[in-house]
């Protein structure tokens, strides 16, 4: 029996029939992407700016070439982003010549539609606007950044998630996937979420952008940024609601390992100012991204089950 070992050493002198570890990933995901193309009718990207997405585009991309993509792309926009992943976005999307769809949570709060929640958080108001903006452009298939390291209940996902007519998730549902074979028929009103990067890690993600020299945005780079501790993270102080009485604001040397809005997302201290300093800095951690810097994953142990089962990401 051929092991992974095996593969790997076979690859490391020279076989040319064998695939690196992220070359098949990226295979595979190229594959998932022509897939979708050709079973699905209208779908979309969900492009934040993050480092998940980013990678998600750019593996569309090579999908396609020398054609372009034939996806738009969807960003749900919480009103509490951080400039530099706006700015990241709209640069991507002039380049590349990419159709941006943008659901504005502000939107849905300013016509009575989404209230604002006590502790300020918006991550949670995303989902409403996600399934408006699916059902009124009719997408039927939308492609998300999603890994299974990152959470346990994104663990239990398929590549293809059948999504019912209300956007919701049921695991009991979920189709088997047996020799890469994805079945993405649905019912009218219900669609399919796709995971190009079910089976990647955080160490995949960040070694591929360091082979295939990926742009990021500066704020996944160690710098210096004002910012205040709340719950045991570093949050960005803003306009959202922070700091409060007694949080007091600190100049600290930081980045961020993932990318939400600033009102969920933490910084973490680090001096990793290049890829390679990072590639190394997350292969010596022992917490995800997600356990170790999003508040919105902390509000209970099912927390992230609990809100893709109500048709969030």
């Amino acid at each position: 029996m051929t092991t992974a070992t095996d593969i790997l050493t076979a690859h490391e002198y020279g076989n040319p029939y064998v695939l690196s570890h992220l070359d098949a990933l990226e295979s595979e995901a190229v594959h998932i992407f022509r897939e979708v193309a050709g079973e699905f009718e209208r779908p979309v990207i969900l492009f934040s700016g993050g480092k998940d997405s980013i990678v998600m585009l750019h593996l569309a991309l090579k999908a396609f070439w020398p054609a372009p993509v034939p996806f738009s792309l969807l960003h749900v926009d919480t009103g509490h982003n951080f400039p530099e992943v706006l700015a990241y976005r709209d640069r991507t999307v002039a380049e590349h010549g990419l159709r941006l769809h943008v659901a504005k949570v502000q939107d849905f709060i300013d016509d009575g539609r989404l209230r604002e929640r006590p502790d300020g958080l918006r991550n949670p108001l995303q989902t409403v606007p996600l399934l408006d903006g699916i059902e009124s452009n009719r997408f039927d298939a939308v492609f998300g950044g999603g890994r299974r390291d990152e959470e346990k209940a994104r663990a239990k996902e398929r590549v293809f998630s059948l999504r019912d007519e209300f956007g919701a998730w049921d695991p009991r549902r979920q189709r088997p996937e047996l020799w890469s074979l994805y079945n993405g028929r649905h019912s009218p009103g219900e669609h399919v979420r796709v995971f190009p990067l079910s089976n990647w890690t955080e160490l995949d993600v960040w070694q591929y952008i360091e082979r295939e020299k990926i742009e990021l945005p500066e704020i996944y780079y160690a710098h210096e940024r004002e910012v205040f501790k709340r719950d045991g993270m570093w949050l960005t102080a803003g306009g959202w609601g922070g700091p409060k009485e007694g949080e007091t604001v600190e100049l600290r040397q930081v980045r961020y390992r993932t990318v939400g809005d600033m009102s969920c997302t933490g910084a973490v201290d680090s001096a990793a100012a290049t890829v390679a300093d990072v590639v190394t800095e997350v292969a010596a951690s022992r917490l995800t991204e997600r356990g170790a810097t999003r508040a919105d994953d902390k509000v209970s142990e099912a927390a992230m089950e609990d809100r893709k089962r109500e048709g969030y990401f």
